[in-house]
């Protein structure tokens, strides 16, 4: 994707993704004209700014603001042509304890990320969910099929304006704050590693494949799709194995508003889902466009009715000592099971 003489904004830009995203987007595009990254954590900030020092990245910024302050982002939004909205209050067991916090960021946030687009020269949009968000038994979840509910209206609401919104849903990012990996990598030390449920799953993908995925709805949507990836599924306990085979296993219950299994399209979901290769995408049920050009244009193949992706039914699966390759590959180069 060329994006010479873009202006580009990430909401979140010090989290794992946003920084990935930072990292690829500057080292792939050499004519990038600016890159925003927009977030709350100022000391967050001041590290990543040490990472890249003006004299050698001109062309980034770092803008303090919540999503939460409408104002704040508008301003962040002046002369800015894609935003990437990665901003989110993801952590299940705190936004069950603190519902209207996460409500707050997570919905309210997106209408202000929504809004600012609309009221400045955004062109188009890329927003962030969660496997989490499809059939969702959490707080977290449910604010984040909120939130992509609104992104895929937004292209409804938008009248003669050009701008386009598309939505990015996948599973556990590897390596990510606050995901199993780092938690076990952690534990590891002290010789247990707790498990929630032996029979627990969840998709896997590598926060390049999130990159990949975000870059792909920028250059490809057509508006209001929700994009998922094709991507394998590990167990709870072979991550446990990967990590520390000699480690104690205690098993400790699951957490407030967890999932056995992940999903990320449901069996409801199925009418409006197509194959697109690499991708499945969830059409909106209102199209802004000809549903045939689409088929055309991306070689998609409707899924069968009834079809649905989650991480217990998978077909393919990470082996323990994939895991580990994976691990040393993406979260930990000096990781020795």
């Amino acid at each position: 994707m060329d994006l010479t003489d873009k202006a580009i904004l990430i909401t979140g830009g010090t989290g794992s993704l946003g920084k990935a995203l930072t990292k690829h987007l500057l080292e792939t595009s050499s004519g990038l004209k600016r890159l925003v990254i927009y977030s709350r954590d100022e000391q967050k900030q001041f590290e990543m700014a040490q990472e890249y020092p003006p004299h050698l990245y001109p062309q980034l910024r770092f803008f303090i603001g919540d999503v939460r302050d409408f104002e704040r982002l508008k301003r962040a939004m002046q002369g800015i042509d894609y935003v990437i909205h990665a901003a989110a209050m993801k952590h299940v067991p705190i936004a069950e304890y603190n519902p209207m916090e996460c409500i707050k960021t997570n919905i309210m946030g997106a209408e202000n990320v929504i809004n600012a687009c609309l009221e400045t020269n955004v062109q188009r949009v890329v927003a962030l969910s969660t496997d989490k968000a499809a059939a969702p038994i959490n707080l977290y979840g449910a604010t984040k099929l909120a939130s992509d509910k609104l992104f895929v209206a937004a292209n409804n609401i938008k009248g003669w304006n050009p701008i386009i919104f598309s939505v990015v849903r996948y599973g556990n990012v590897m390596g990510s704050n606050g995901s199993v990996i780092p938690f076990f990598l952690k534990k590891k030390k002290e010789g247990v590693l707790p498990i929630t449920e032996p029979t627990m799953t969840r998709f896997n993908i590598s926060l390049q494949g999130g990159v990949d995925m975000v870059m792909h709805a920028l250059e490809h949507a057509w508006g209001g799709e929700i994009f998922v990836p094709k991507i394998p599924s590990y167990r709870i306990l072979d991550v446990a194995e990967a990590i520390g085979p000699e480690c104690e296993k205690p098993v400790i219950g699951i957490r407030p508003g967890e999932k056995i299994h992940e999903e990320m399209i449901t069996d409801s979901d199925s009418f409006y889902t197509w194959d697109l290769g690499k991708y499945y995408t969830i059409l909106p049920s209102l199209l802004k466009w000809k549903l045939d050009d689409f088929v055309s244009h991306f070689n998609a193949e409707k899924v069968p009715f009834g079809f649905r992706y989650n991480s217990g039914e998978n077909t393919e699966w990470e082996t323990v000592d994939g895991l580990r390759e994976l691990i040393k590959e993406h979260v930990d180069a000096s990781f020795e099971a």
